[in-house]
Parts: structure tokens; C-alpha cells; sequence
């Protein structure tokens, strides 16, 4: 409930949006702030669904992606770079699935932070914003492999926004509240 209060008043007022172009909440749709509003019920369903049905194996990655306590992610931490990353589906269609590790690369366009999956048929492009000193919001779009990636907000049904927290030194974990396809909640984690 704290959360979603927090939330809740940083998306009200005029969101300083640091490294970025342009204010988050002119950017962001009416669908993905009711997405944010939700989040805190939407995660809980979600891991708890994936906790009851996931494998073993499967429930020990998602505890390790979400362990940790969210550090600073401005200052002394540099994002840009290569990194190693994986989805984590938890809630809906299946409890729990966690993919293999994909490539990513966060860069620095002079606008501010972007972060783009590489490889892998699914992926995303998108904009960092800060929401805090330890809490980050995600803007971007869905493509697959082929196609020519897209803004958020060119195409509703492939936006994404996420809450992004870096839960340890070289760690980030984006959570996307109800996707629009299968899963309840989707997890990227980004390592290196």
C-alpha cells in the first residue's frame, strides 16, 4: 500500500524527469498509469501465483532476482554498457516461467538512459525516468527480431512501462505490471 501511495503522488505532481526528454507524466498514458496505480496488488498476485505453481528450480531464480534491497541508482552508478539479461513471466497463463539469458545494452544518448534487448526474438527499446533516489520508471516498446523497434506510445497494444530498482551493485530489475500478453507481472533482470 505504501507503494502505490508513493507512486500515487510522484505521478500527480509534475515529475522531474531526470535524464530524459521530457516530463513522465505528459508521456504516459491513461492505461499504463492505471498499469502503475495497480502495481503493488498487481506484483502480489502475480508472485504468488508464480511462488504456488512454479517448479523448484524455477520459484529459487525469481527469489534471487527480486533479493536485495534497492540501492541508489543515480551518482556514482553507471548503467551504460552491455549486460546479460532474462524475462521472468509470473501470474496469469502459466504460474511461473524464466527464460535463458539474452543480451542488453543501456546507453546514454545525451537525452538520457536507453535500454535496449539485442537479442532473443522478444525485445524492447525504451527511456529511464526517475521516480526516486532508488526507483526508476520504464517507458518503452515491444518488437520482435526483424522488425524496427518502436517508441512508446506509437502502438498501444506494445507499450510497456515498468519499475525499474537496482537491487544489487550490478543488478537491475524491471517490473512490468500486467503486460498485455500471458503473464500478470513480467521481470527483466539485467546483470553484469
Amino acid at each position: 500500500m505504501k507503494r502505490i501511495l508513493i507512486t500515487l503522488m510522484v505521478l500527480a505532481t509534475a515529475i522531474s524527469v531526470a535524464r530524459a526528454d521530457g516530463e513522465l507524466d505528459k508521456l504516459l498514458t491513461s492505461f499504463d498509469k492505471q498499469r502503475l496505480a495497480q502495481f503493488d496488488e498487481t506484483e502480489r498476485q502475480a508472485l504468488a501465483e508464480a511462488r504456488a505453481g512454479g517448479s523448484r528450480e524455477d520459484v529459487a531464480v525469481l527469489d534471487a532476482a527480486l533479493a536485495g534491497s534497492p540501492l541508489a541508482v543515480e551518482g556514482a552508478f553507471d548503467p551504460v554498457g552491455n549486460w546479460k539479461c532474462r524475462t521472468i513471466k509470473a501470474g496469469g497463463t502459466l504460474p511461473l516461467t524464466v527464460y535463458s539469458w539474452f543480451n542488453c545494452r543501456i546507453s546514454d544518448d545525451g537525452a538520457g538512459w536507453v535500454l535496449e534487448k539485442i537479442s532473443g526474438s522478444q525485445r524492447t527499446t525504451g527511456r529511464f525516468y526517475t521516480l526516486s533516489a532508488t526507483r526508476l520508471a520504464y517507458l518503452g516498446a515491444g518488437h520482435v527480431a526483424g522488425e524496427a523497434p518502436r517508441r512508446y506510445g506509437e502502438d498501444a497494444k506494445e507499450d510497456q512501462v515498468a519499475i525499474v530498482e537496482r537491487l544489487a551493485k550490478n543488478r537491475l530489475v524491471f517490473q512490468f505490471p500486467a503486460p498485455q500478453y500471458e503473464s500478470k507481472l513480467d521481470i527483466l533482470v539485467l546483470e553484469r
